[in-house]
């Protein structure tokens, strides 16, 4: 009888353990820490405290602001060594006293932007963010036996987080930092306007060095200045005139109109998703070769899912190319003859033609410009923010939606020319008045360029990652990386555009 009921009482505890499942786990600490209602009262934070650094004992101060929906700070000082980082809604951006003050970028800027995400919002908007949420298993850890859960946002940012499965509190954090790994072991939790914040954090900030963290005072929204998030400003450094930069970027922007159509590339365009755990991978692919002729785009698909076109499929292609080409003389034929009408209707294709970076930036404020190095190359970064002066009803659509986003640029000083953007959709775009599609709030586009032939910056990687709702279907989550390459000097024919190439180099 004893040996039945342990049995059963073993069977009912495992089952209990197989229930964890990550969403149930995820609502048991909400729970703990003082309900998902009164967590997501908390608008702002501000906390403050000591830190040591334990190899030597060297003790500094700490200093943590946050506020909604993605603004984030943080400045520690140890021996007189300061460090500081801050995500302004539009750039990510870091400081310390060895390598000074510099603007994120790449990976390591996406993985601030998600923890910066995560310290304002913790987990509680994943499904909206459709960030993915995987079990990481069950583990003991410093003694205590604790739940694993894998959060992972739409870029592929993965955030590992501990659980005790005891009191369900978070006890350590796993976040990646570009090629490094930040961690946080929480502890002596204390209710603050009932929500439980932890005031002791052991912490490795991906360099190595240990260091304790004690808090002595925790503030739940209070009024934080928005410049606190915003790059700071060297007042050594000569600002660039802006006015006089968007004119220079426009003049060099018409010059590479002309550049383009002597130059021919490839692009593979990768669709990617999150599988079931939470890994970013390729879905399908395509490849095409791209060239610009007065003005017009060219696209010429050459593979597809990574294998070339069949020979019929190709000549397909080839003939499309063809009829591209006499469709665009056609047009240009029409329009001129439109202009010397003096036709109100005079207007290329905004689908076809190539909308100048300058040309976006003029529907944008622009703010805080800097001076930095990248590359290898001397440039200019400001961020920029939707302009609510600009005409956007009767700008083409393309405008349109640049108009609405946030992010920040980086521009050649010497060629006048942009070699990075990182944006995010500030609020939702609507086309057709949202009756033929929508694009969600915080898509995100980024574009990194090369230097090709010591004259023109061209992309060479691109990210893209939206969630949309369009006519007749439901909702599509889109993840796009986009790589450029094989960049060389070509003359259009156009008599024969399925290669329509002569190498001049």
């Amino acid at each position: 009888m004893k040996l039945k009921f342990v049995i059963i009482l073993s069977l009912i505890f495992s089952a209990n353990l197989l229930a964890q499942t990550p969403s149930a786990i995820l609502k048991k600490a909400e729970k703990a820490l003082g309900a998902k209602k009164n967590i997501e009262k908390v608008n702002s934070y501000s906390k403050r405290g000591l830190i040591t650094r334990l190899k030597d004992g060297m003790e500094g101060e700490i200093r943590i602001q946050a506020a909604k929906p993605l603004f984030y700070h943080t400045f520690i000082q140890v021996e007189g060594f300061e460090r500081e980082a801050g995500f302004n809604g539009k750039s990510a951006w870091s400081r310390d006293s060895r390598e000074g003050l510099q603007t994120l970028v790449g990976d390591i800027s996406q993985d601030f932007q998600a923890e910066s995400n995560f310290r304002n919002n913790r987990w509680l908007n994943y499904k909206k963010e459709k960030s993915k949420i995987v079990s990481g298993g069950n583990i003991n850890l410093n003694g205590k036996p604790a739940d694993v859960v894998l959060l992972t946002n739409t870029d592929g940012v993965q955030t590992k987080l501990y659980f005790d499965r005891t009191t369900n509190l978070l006890i350590r954090e796993e976040i990646p930092s570009g090629e490094s790994l930040k961690t946080f072991d929480y502890s002596d939790y204390r209710s603050i306007n009932n929500v439980k914040e932890a005031f002791r954090v052991r912490a490795n900030f991906g360099d190595g060095e240990i260091y304790e963290i004690e808090f002595d005072q925790i503030i739940h929204n209070p009024k934080i200045a928005a410049k606190t998030f915003d790059f700071p400003n060297n007042s050594g450094e000569p600002l660039p005139d802006i006015a006089a930069l968007l004119k220079e970027l426009q003049a060099n922007e018409d010059k590479v109109e002309e550049l383009l159509e002597d130059y021919s590339y490839t692009q593979k365009i990768s669709e990617r998703e999150l599988n079931k755990s939470g890994v970013l991978q390729e879905k399908e692919s395509e490849t095409v070769q791209l060239s610009f002729y007065k003005g017009y785009r060219i696209r010429r698909t050459i593979e597809k899912g990574g294998k070339p076109l069949s020979e019929k499929d190709q000549q397909s292609e080839d003939k499309k190319v063809e009829n591209r080409v006499e469709d665009i003389e056609k047009k240009i034929k029409k329009e001129e003859k439109r202009a010397e009408k003096n036709s109100s209707e005079n207007a290329p294709d905004e689908n076809s033609r190539r909308i100048s970076l300058a040309e976006v930036l003029r529907a944008s404020n622009l703010i805080n410009p800097r001076r930095e190095r990248l590359k290898g190359r001397d440039v200019i970064v400001f961020d920029f923010e939707p302009n609510p002066k600009f005409d956007f009803k009767n700008a083409q659509s393309i405008l349109k939606f640049f108009g609405k986003t946030a992010g920040v640029i980086w521009v050649d000083t010497d060629k006048k020319q942009v070699i990075r953007i990182e944006a995010v959709l500030a609020d939702s775009f609507k086309y057709g008045g949202g009756l033929l599609f929508k694009i969600k709030e915080g898509a995100s586009f980024e574009q990194q360029n090369e230097l090709v032939n010591d004259e023109i910056w061209l992309p060479s990687t691109t990210n893209i990652n939206l969630s949309a709702k369009a006519l007749l279907i439901k909702g599509i989550n889109l993840n796009v990386l986009i790589k450029a390459s094989n960049y060389r000097k070509f003359s259009t024919e156009v008599k024969d555009a399925k290669v329509g190439e002569t190498n001049n180099q």
